[in-house]
């Protein structure tokens, strides 16, 4: 995700010219699939077919002609019968796990489906996770084969080749350059050049589907088991809850090995008849929005927060004038929100005024996410309040979800005509919720798992005797059924004074500093709150001025180093982040900070695949600076 800031193009208004394209037109027989409980995945791409075969499944970038190219459903069905062809040839049998690591494409969605009409168990994991996490996914879930992209995937784990040569077989799209598996072939050598008949009648709706290894935040990843059931049961009560169409189109760039686009962004496109773009990179997400132009989008609240950040930075080198009149904006599209969700009255100085900025001003933050946009979903981490209003006000319609991969992923989300942008909405039709001891949520539906891979311990920990699943969440229930995540059960920090803190309330209080990067709280049996942070490029040299100092050995390593390392920069640091707590009670303060020399990131083991903080990691990697946070003490 490195390539967020370039997201910067999405707002400057000189971004790259609009290309939109244009799709034949739908047939008539594509409305939304029936999903009965004897149902299974590859069924649902099937029926699809049947209904709508020349309609547009797919968009993808063709590199080697330089545009992009339309897939109907046939074509789809097509590749996937090519494909279980070559499944045939390695001579797996029902059950067999087969893995595979490639960025979001159609090839992604065409392996998958083909390996579940033969009854394959599929195993998704993260172009960009650690080696030595993939190695032990392979061995843990025993997979036979693994398809990979080509020669990015093959130096990635050329660490754990070993590991690779014990499968049956590797199989690239591409040919790689350099070191190679022994046992590795070239999808396009074994692909028969006709397709026949899609394979039906190997699995049952019970049947495992998929194995999907979470990230594993606090220890080695859980492969979370889910069915056929599962994952079609949070479909179908995710278009229950949410109205699309064959109309819809939209823009995937979420890993599809994450849970959530894999349920939402494939999965539902299916089961509605919706076309699913896939975008060429992060880095060309700007332009690809304005070419797909897509009416739905998923995303993280990361891809919001830096999205805020570069439209605020642009506003705030403007003239004092364009200042004003956004602020104006997003105080009278405020308003105008409450008023069409039935929470507020509008003053008719704002019913006069609202028309003239949304079109002045929002409708132009609206182009750059296509212009068509009928809503947005942040799912995976919570998303910032002031980011939610922040977009809310400028008529791009963001609802908040919430689910884990253990319950297919979607437990609730909230609707657009009744969006509480402070919760993550109520519960999705037919999943149960429930706040149990401690104010853990519970909840219980079709949807949660069958179970961890390998470890029935750790499933007897999260599944009770009832069938609830318990989620580590901790969380409060409106009367309107709104949920409220307010922190992690076992993230708590306990004080020695015997005050309790949840650090990632904290965190995301301190995140949302224009001087803060990544940041991360500690204070578990310690007399105060310390933290580790990690600054924003340019903050370092506007503290060493605020502190006095001359940050002309700013871009000097050493410099830097010593500039973090001084007790003024530390103290200017603290002093601008401690109003960020204000609202907190009086033992939830920073007492010292700590600033970091690099960033958290994937490459250096410290984030997840879903950019979440190995906090375990980073507590045993930098133990002494803890310990020096607390030496004066």
């Amino acid at each position: 995700m490195k390539h967020l800031g370039s997201l910067v193009g999405l707002f400057t208004g000189q971004g790259p010219g609009r290309r939109e394209l244009h799709l034949p037109e739908r047939t008539r027989d594509a409305a939304s699939i029936a999903l009965g409980p004897r149902t299974t995945l590859d069924a649902v791409l099937r029926e699809r077919v049947r209904r709508s075969p020349d309609a547009p499944a797919h968009l993808q970038f063709d590199p080697s002609l330089g545009t992009w190219r339309s897939f109907t459903w046939q074509d789809f069905a097509a590749d996937v019968a090519r494909w279980q062809q070559l499944l045939r040839s390695l001579a797996l049998k029902p059950g067999d796990r087969v893995a595979m690591m490639l960025e979001n494409s159609r090839e992604w969605a065409v392996f998958d489906q083909a390996a579940l009409g033969l009854g394959l168990v599929t195993v998704p994991l993260y172009t960009s996770d650690r080696a030595e996490n993939v190695g032990f996914i392979l061995r843990d879930s025993g997979a036979r084969m693994l398809l990979i992209g080509g020669e990015e995937q093959c130096r990635a784990l050329e660490t754990i080749r070993t590991v690779l040569e014990t499968l049956d077989a590797v199989v690239a799209l591409r040919d790689p350059e350099g070191p190679r598996p022994a046992n590795l072939s070239l999808a396009g050598r074994l692909l028969p050049d006709v397709a026949g008949e899609v394979a039906h009648g190997h699995t049952r709706p019970e049947a495992l589907a998929s194995i999907v290894y979470t990230s594993g935040t606090t220890g080695p990843p859980k492969g979370v088991m889910l069915s056929h059931r599962n994952f079609l049961f949070n479909v179908q009560a995710c278009l229950r809850a949410v109205q699309v169409s064959s109309r819809d189109r939209m823009l995937s760039f979420l890993p599809l090995s994450h849970a959530l686009e894999r349920t939402v962004g494939y999965y539902t496109p299916i089961a509605a008849g919706m076309t699913v773009a896939y975008a060429r990179s992060i880095s060309q997400l700007a332009e690809d929005l304005l070419t797909v132009r897509p009416t739905i989008l998923v995303a993280v609240p990361r891809i919001f927060e830096r999205a805020q950040e570069r439209i605020l930075e642009r506003v705030e080198a403007g003239p004092r004038l364009r200042q004003r009149l956004f602020a104006w904006t997003l105080a009278s599209g405020w308003e105008a929100f409450l008023h069409e969700q039935g929470r507020g009255r509008r003053r008719w100085s704002d019913g006069l005024l609202h028309p003239l900025l949304d079109r002045l001003v929002a409708r132009r933050v609206r182009v750059r996410f296509g212009g068509r946009l009928r809503f947005a979903i942040s799912g995976g981490a919570p998303l910032p309040e002031a980011v939610g209003r922040f977009f809310l006000s400028l008529g791009v319609p963001i609802v908040q979800g919430y689910g884990l991969t253990e319950t297919s992923p979607v437990i609730s989300v909230n609707r657009l005509e009744d969006n509480e942008p402070t919760t993550v909405g109520p519960a999705l039709p037919g999943v149960e919720v429930r706040v149990g001891s401690q104010s853990e949520l519970l909840t219980r539906s079709p949807s949660v798992m069958m179970g961890y891979w390998n470890n029935p311990d750790a499933t007897r920990q999260v599944i009770d005797g009832d069938h609830w699943f318990h989620t580590g969440d901790r969380a409060c229930i409106g009367p309107r059924g709104h949920i409220t995540i307010t922190g992690r059960l076992k993230d708590i920090l306990v004080l020695s004074n015997g005050e309790k803190v949840a650090p990632a309330d904290v965190e995301q209080a301190l995140a949302g500093s224009p001087l803060v990067e990544q940041v991360l709280v500690v204070g578990d049996s310690r007399p105060y709150l310390g933290a580790l942070v990690v600054l924003r490029e340019a903050a370092l040299p506007e503290l060493a001025r605020a502190a006095g100092l001359e940050p002309a050995v700013r871009s000097a390593n050493e410099g830097a180093r010593a500039l973090r390392r001084n007790p003024a920069v530390e103290e200017r640091a603290l002093e601008a982040l401690q109003p960020r707590l204000a609202h907190f009670p009086g033992y939830v303060r920073l007492h010292r900070i700590a600033l970091m020399d690099e960033p958290w990131t994937l490459e250096n083991g410290l984030l997840t695949p879903t950019l979440k903080l190995r906090r375990n990691e980073i507590l045993n990697r930098y133990g002494d600076v803890v310990e020096s946070l607390y030496d004066r003490h």
